[in-house]
């Protein structure tokens, strides 16, 4: 089975972290975001994958080339015009061929079982299968419309008025009937794959219920990098094995003054921490220097910018 990753949005929502990095190479813990995707389908025993990529595209794909992932076969496709969830997979129809294929979004940390969901999928002979993910934040996010375990509804935009605690985690086994309903231009996959296989055939749906988070807002990004990191610290062993790679709140290749007081934040590679510094509950993105002396609390700062998040009670100082 064949896997397509979803990574050519703006990542507006996260600006301005991605004034300068694409979205899927946005670290948590110090890994591209982008990587923990990889690694569960490596371990899902998924070896041809394809990107869509549009914003910093040539970033991505260099990246990716460079970190020479083994057993791994990524390929690209370019949007020069971004096509939007739908367009963009309609444009690799013919890349993934006739068999069922893995959808995944680029910006979610989590640890869906893919085997499991593919078996579910296949057991239930259905053309499609969205994993959704129960919270009571569904309201807020957009939930999805349920009924005898089948997918009805998109935040009733199909007017069923059907409600529930389940949000799509933007995970989905589909078959290549999906294709049918597709345009090949700028659209929604919702509007267009996932409603015409709600009305021929069926869309079934796969509960998950462990660790997923959408990276997508600079709130989530920044809970994802510190609530987090003892979860996500528990996956070296399976990442290190996968992709070589594995979290870690502090990079081997940072300068921390030995007088500085860290504590529940993420310093990246290249970082400089100056004497007599305070960091707590923050985020520093690979290349910030912190001049001595300052003091960051519940912030993310990258090179250029620093972003105070909405929870703190302190704010993070610029002297830096």
């Amino acid at each position: 089975m064949k896997a397509f990753v979803l990574a050519a949005g703006l990542g507006t929502r996260l600006r301005p972290l991605t004034d300068h990095i694409p979205k899927p190479l946005i670290p948590i813990l110090n890994i591209p975001s982008l990587f923990y995707t990889l690694c569960l389908l490596k371990q899902a025993g998924i070896r041809e994958i394809i990107c869509n990529v549009h914003y910093h595209a040539d970033a991505i794909k260099n990246f990716i080339k460079a970190s020479d992932l083994p057993g791994l076969d990524i390929s690209f496709s370019d949007e020069p015009v971004i096509l939007g969830t739908g367009g963009g997979l309609k444009k690799c129809e013919k890349l993934l061929g006739k068999d069922e294929f893995l959808l995944v979004n680029s910006d979610i940390i989590t640890d869906i079982d893919f085997r499991a969901l593919i078996r579910h999928h296949q057991e239930s002979g259905r053309p499609g299968t969205l994993t959704l993910y129960a919270t009571p934040e569904a309201s807020s996010i957009g939930y999805i419309g349920v009924q005898d375990g089948l997918v009805k509804d998109f935040n009733n935009r199909r007017q069923t008025n059907l409600v529930s605690s389940f949000i799509y985690t933007g995970t989905a086994v589909l078959s290549p009937d999906i294709f049918r309903f597709m345009k090949a231009e700028f659209s929604s996959i919702v509007d267009t794959g996932f409603t015409g296989l709600i009305d021929n055939g069926g869309l079934g749906y796969y509960q998950h219920n462990g660790l997923w988070m959408d990276i997508g807002t600079m709130q989530s990004y920044w809970e994802a990098n510190i609530n987090t990191a003892s979860v996500l610290n528990d996956l070296t062993a399976e990442m290190t094995h996968a992709i070589g790679m594995y979290p870690h709140a502090i990079s081997p290749e940072a300068f921390i003054s030995p007088d500085a007081v860290i504590a529940s934040s993420v310093i990246g590679r290249g970082c400089r921490i100056g004497e007599h510094c305070t960091i707590r509950n923050s985020v520093l993105l690979p290349g910030v220097e912190v001049k001595a002396g300052s003091t960051l609390v519940n912030v993310v700062v990258d090179p250029y910018s620093t972003t105070v998040m909405e929870n703190s009670k302190q704010t993070g100082s610029n002297r830096w």
